[in-house]
C-alpha cells in the first residue's frame, strides 16, 4: 500500500491501473477511521481489482463555528487500518493541494439540501459535493463507497452523480454500530464516559419507533413524537432535529407508505451526532 499526497501521484497510479485493464474503488474520508470505514473499504475490496482511499479533513464542509480544528486525526492509524483492509493507495493532500490560492468553483444542489443537516449546517453539502466531485475527477473510479449513517450524504451524492453523469456507481453500506448500538462516528471521541452512556438514546429512540411502525402504526406523526419522548428524556440530549422523509426526496411523509428515512440529529453535550433507520411499508 502507497501514501500520496498530490493529486498528479494519484492520476499516474491510476493510469498505470488502467493499462493493467483494473478496475478502481474509491472510499472518500475524512480521516479517523473506524469499523464503519473499514466495512466500506471491505466492500471496495470485495468489489474492485484496487482501492482508493482518501483522507482528507475537507475545511469546505464545516462552517463558522464548527469542529475543524479539532476534528480528529491519526494518519499512522489510519494507515494501519487501510492497509488490514486491503486497501492499495491512500490519498491524504493537503487543503493547498485540493484548493489552490485563487479556487472558486463549487458544486451546489438546490434540492435534498435544505432540510436535515443542511438546515442546521447551510454550506456544508456544498463543501460535500464539492470535494467528491474533485475526487471522482482525480480518482476516476469505477464505484464510490459511502455509508448510510450519512444518509442525506449519501442521498444528495447518488442525486449529483446522475444530474452530472459521472458514470460512477454509488454503493451505500450498512450502518456499523458499537455493541450498545451507538453508530460508530469519528466524534464519539468527543464524548467524555457519562456523555458515551447518555449517547445510545439516540439508536434506543430509533428502535422504538421502528417497533411502534411494525406493531402497525403508520403515521409519521406519532412515531416522530416518540422518538422525542425517548430523547427528551435523557438529560444530556438536545434535539437538533427529528424528521421522517420519504427515502428518494427527502420531503417530509405524514403517512409511511414506501420507503421512509427516519433521521435525528442530536446534541450529547456539545457533540453533534447523528443516526437514523429506514422503514418500508
Amino acid at each position: 500500500m502507497k501514501i500520496v499526497n498530490t493529486i498528479q501521484e494519484v492520476r499516474d497510479q491510476v493510469k498505470e491501473w488502467r493499462r493493467q485493464g483494473l478496475s478502481v474503488g474509491l472510499v472518500p474520508t475524512m480521516g479517523y477511521l473506524h469499523e464503519g470505514h473499514k466495512s466500506l473499504i471491505d466492500r471496495a475490496v470485495e468489489q474492485n481489482d484496487r482501492v482508493v482511499v482518501s483522507v482528507f479533513v475537507n475545511p469546505m464542509q464545516f462552517g463558522p463555528g464548527e469542529d475543524l480544528e479539532s476534528y480528529p486525526r491519526d494518519m499512522d492509524r489510519d494507515a494501519a487500518l487501510c492497509e488490514k483492509a486491503g486497501a492499495h493507495l491512500i490519498f491524504h493532500p493537503e487543503p493547498s493541494e485540493m484548493y489552490q490560492k485563487d479556487f472558486s468553483s463549487y458544486v451546489d444542489m438546490n434540492t435534498l439540501t435544505g432540510g436535515l443537516c443542511g438546515k442546521s449546517r447551510p454550506v456544508h453539502f456544498r463543501g460535500v459535493c464539492t470535494v467528491v466531485s474533485k475526487l471522482f475527477h482525480i480518482v476516476t473510479p469505477d464505484r464510490a463507497y459511502f455509508g448510510q449513517k450519512d444518509a442525506q450524504q449519501l442521498a444528495v451524492i447518488s442525486h449529483m452523480v446522475s444530474d452530472l453523469n459521472f458514470g460512477i456507481e454509488i454503493v451505500g453500506c450498512p450502518i456499523v454500530r458499537e455493541e450498545d448500538g451507538l453508530a460508530k462516528s469519528s466524534r464519539n471521541t468527543y464524548l467524555n464516559p457519562e456523555e458515551r452512556k447518555a449517547a445510545t438514546v439516540l439508536n434506543r429512540s430509533l428502535e422504538e419507533a421502528q417497533e411502534l411502525f411494525l406493531a402497525g402504526e403508520s403515521r409519521a406523526e406519532v412515531l416522530k413524537e416518540r422518538i422525542c419522548q425517548i430523547l427528551e428524556a435523557e438529560p444530556l440530549a438536545r434535539i437538533d432535529y427529528v424528521e421522517l422523509v420519504d427515502w428518494q426526496s427527502l420531503e417530509p411523509v405524514e403517512e409511511i407508505n414506501g420507503c421512509v428515512l427516519m433521521a435525528i440529529a442530536v446534541f450529547i453535550g456539545k457533540t453533534r451526532l447523528i443516526d437514523n433507520r429506514i422503514i418500508e411499508k
